[in-house]
């Protein structure tokens, strides 16, 4: 993936090189989320909640590790100002499970975006999706247990 190497210099252009970032992702590029992201920046996942490039980089990292084939598209974008939220799709396949049929968790991330000298980065970055109805239901053995639960407080 060619880096945006233009300064984002409104939150506008910021949060269009990020969602370009995403959609473009390698593993080789997670070694540029500063370029992207505050020195402090947060993220937080149903998993996950870190502070700082290095922790972010290590989510990121093991991705391209545990998964094959991940891949973000951003199907919509709201922005205002420094407030962003975004909806995606993302594509993966675990080796291991279902002969590696792809999967799909459809989610959402709330951006919110801080100038330092001219240059604006994401300062928080907070994943939203379901675990239980985009992951857990899909593994064999905890899936039928969640379709059982799920069905049961629906009656």
């Amino acid at each position: 993936m060619s880096l945006h190497h233009t300064r984002p210099d409104s939150p506008e252009a910021a949060l269009q090189s990020v969602v370009h970032f995403f959609e473009h992702l390698q593993p080789s590029d997670v070694a540029h989320l500063a370029h992207f992201y505050t020195a402090d920046a947060q993220f937080k996942d149903p998993f996950n909640e870190v502070k700082g490039i290095s922790a972010i980089e290590l989510i990121f990292g093991h991705m391209f590790e545990a998964l094959e084939a991940p891949r973000f598209v951003i199907t919509q974008q709201v922005q205002n100002g420094a407030q962003c939220f975004v909806t995606w799709d993302f594509f993966f396949s675990v080796p291991r499970m279902d002969k590696g049929a792809m999967q799909t968790i459809r989610g959402a991330t709330h951006f919110v975006l801080r100038e330092e000298a001219g240059v604006w980065r994401v300062a928080v970055h907070r994943d939203y999706w379901d675990a239980a109805e985009e992951l857990y239901e899909k593994l064999p053995v905890v899936g039928s247990l969640m379709r059982w639960l799920k069905k049961r407080a629906n009656s």
